[in-house]
């Protein structure tokens, strides 16, 4: 079996803003060539655990090491070695396309030769080709998006940082770009990514629930699902869901209804114990009682979204 080897590692890492703590000791590895994703409400830590991997912001305990090299002794050698691509794209609206590409590349150091060629590299990639003279703040939120993938790579990084790099991006815009990901991954890349979308943590290789700066859940998908959820998923289509879910918490509360969770998912209700099953029968005399109908259950395998809100909700 071939060793696994550490693109960042992070020990204790700790960040403090006076008295308030903004990331509180906590422990990660990403894998070389993997596509690692981190998770977490607005606020939990995720954008400065980044900036302290990237040497921006010095951490207040612990360490992180990014490429085998300790970020607080020597972040000026893992720079030219990553790319970074922040929550609004840090793109020049009054540029082209090309002037952007352009300028980031002669940010990184290319020289004009190497620039051209990174530059026609990734305008293929990204699918530019033929939007090259289209001003940036022309172009739609997907368009933008992956030109600012394209400024990220142009340098050729061994390790991508990429944070919440879909927000507001139609479904057919973060499908694409996730296609890109692959690609790149596929080719060595490593990619750190932060995302609130739980379709597309799916396709992440592992990943780490963080809240109020703490991790929370670490793992592959599976192995969160299973360390997280203590059953299967029963999957209830009632008429009112919030009358639903009050008489099925209060049964819960009362020792009546033996369930770990009663979630609300939009107009659906999860309920999660271990053999749910046996008390579907329970389900249905409490929702009648309660005035409301059912229209359908079923037992489902527990999502990444019943995990993350499982999760959120325990701490």
């Amino acid at each position: 079996m071939n060793e696994k080897i550490a693109a960042i590692t992070a020990r204790q890492l700790t960040k403090r803003f006076g008295d308030f703590t903004a990331v509180d000791s906590i422990d990660f590895d990403v894998y070389s060539g993997e596509i690692f994703g981190f998770l977490g409400p607005n606020g939990s830590g995720k954008t400065t655990t980044i900036r302290m991997a990237l040497g921006l912001l010095q951490p207040s305990a612990g360490t992180v090491t990014v490429l085998g090299i300790p970020v607080s002794k020597a972040p000026q050698q893992i720079r030219p070695r990553v790319g970074y691509m922040s929550q609004r794209f840090s793109l020049y609206n009054d540029l082209t396309v090309l002037q952007n590409l352009h300028f980031y590349g002669m940010a990184y150091g290319l020289s004009n030769s190497q620039l051209q060629e990174r530059i026609q590299e990734a305008l293929a990639l990204a699918g530019l080709e033929g939007r090259q003279g289209t001003r940036t703040r022309d172009l739609s939120g997907g368009w933008r998006q992956r030109l600012a993938l394209s400024a990220a790579i142009l340098h050729k990084p061994e390790l991508l940082f990429l944070d919440e790099p879909t927000a507001g991006v139609d479904p057919v815009s973060r499908r694409i770009f996730w296609d890109l990901l692959y690609r790149l991954t596929a080719e060595g890349v490593t990619v750190f990514i932060t995302t609130h979308y739980m379709d597309e943590a799916e396709h992440c290789q592992r990943l780490a629930f963080i809240q109020r700066g703490r991790i929370i859940a670490y793992g592959s998908p599976d192995e969160i699902k299973k360390e997280t959820m203590h059953g299967p998923v029963l999957e209830i289509v009632p008429s009112d869901a919030v009358r639903a879910i009050k008489a099925l918490r209060a049964a819960q509360a009362a020792g009546r209804l033996p369930a770990e969770k009663v979630e609300l998912y939009g107009s659906l209700v999860h309920v999660v114990a271990p053999r749910i099953e046996k008390n579907q029968s329970t389900i249905r005399t409490i929702l009648k009682e309660a005035g409301v109908q059912l229209e359908q259950i079923s037992t489902i395998e527990p999502s990444l979204e019943d995990v993350f809100i499982a999760s959120m909700n325990d701490k």
